[in-house]
């Protein structure tokens, strides 16, 4: 009987002892955290990339990119002379549920080249897991806000070269038209503007993509070139 009561004695001291170990986080402090990892990317200080990412983590940059631990921590890396920058983050928020923490939040970078300024926005999404009292990311997966690209000059002057009707199969048309200096396509009654980017390429604002028109062997307008992705939909001139 002593042995019986003894054992289940060592048995609830030892589960004490393991909740003894979880230590609650909170919002401001994964912020805090987060916001150390990206002031240590300028000047390529590994510490906190390898203190606060588990070692058996994925994380899944804007670019594409699929890493482990060893690969993000090696490509962590002081920038080059004449370029300098900061990432700061914003409009948080969080989850944090037992041992799992998610902090979403945006990613507001500036950079400068030699002394020209750029600046990119990210929205940025972190699990982070509580093993054995610490608290680690285990996932991570950015991806990088759609900008419009800088307005260009436009030549109205080439106005009447694309002036005309472009079809993508039977039925399926869409038309370019001029108003005044501002150009414009339009598809089943809705008309969106064409800004250039050069003379010869246009966006839409707010839609990923380039428009843009190709010359046949004459120099004549033959097609209108719907780039998405660095793949082309191309509608044939009919008129």
């Amino acid at each position: 009987m002593f042995s019986v009561v003894k054992l289940l004695l060592i048995i609830i001291f030892a589960t004490a002892l393991a909740r003894g170990t979880d230590v609650p986080i909170t919002q401001d402090e994964l912020v805090r955290r987060t916001q150390e990892l990206y002031n240590a990317i300028v000047p390529g200080n590994q510490a906190p990339w390898k203190k606060y990412f588990a070692d058996d983590c994925i994380f899944s940059d804007e670019k594409g990119r699929t890493l482990d631990k060893a690969k993000l921590i090696a490509d962590i890396t002081p920038m080059p002379a004449g370029y300098s920058g900061a990432i700061k983050i914003d409009n948080v928020q969080s989850r944090i549920i037992g041992d799992t923490g998610v902090l979403s939040y945006d990613a507001n970078e500036t950079e400068t080249i030699f002394g020209q300024n750029l600046t990119a926005r990210y929205h940025v999404t972190d699990t982070w897991l509580q093993r054995a009292g610490e608290w680690k990311i285990i996932a991570s997966q950015a991806h990088r806000y759609y900008e419009d690209p800088a307005i260009g000059k436009i030549d109205p002057k080439k106005f009447g070269d694309f002036i005309g009707i472009y079809e993508l199969a039977p039925g399926q048309t869409r038309s370019v038209m001029a108003e005044g200096e501002n150009l414009f396509v339009e598809r089943k009654g809705k008309k969106e503007q064409l800004f250039p980017e050069t003379p010869d390429l246009f966006f839409r604002k707010g839609v990923e993509g380039r428009i843009l028109f190709r010359y046949d062997d004459h120099g004549k307008i033959d097609a209108l070139v719907d780039r998405r992705n660095n793949e082309d939909v191309v509608w044939g001139k009919t008129k």
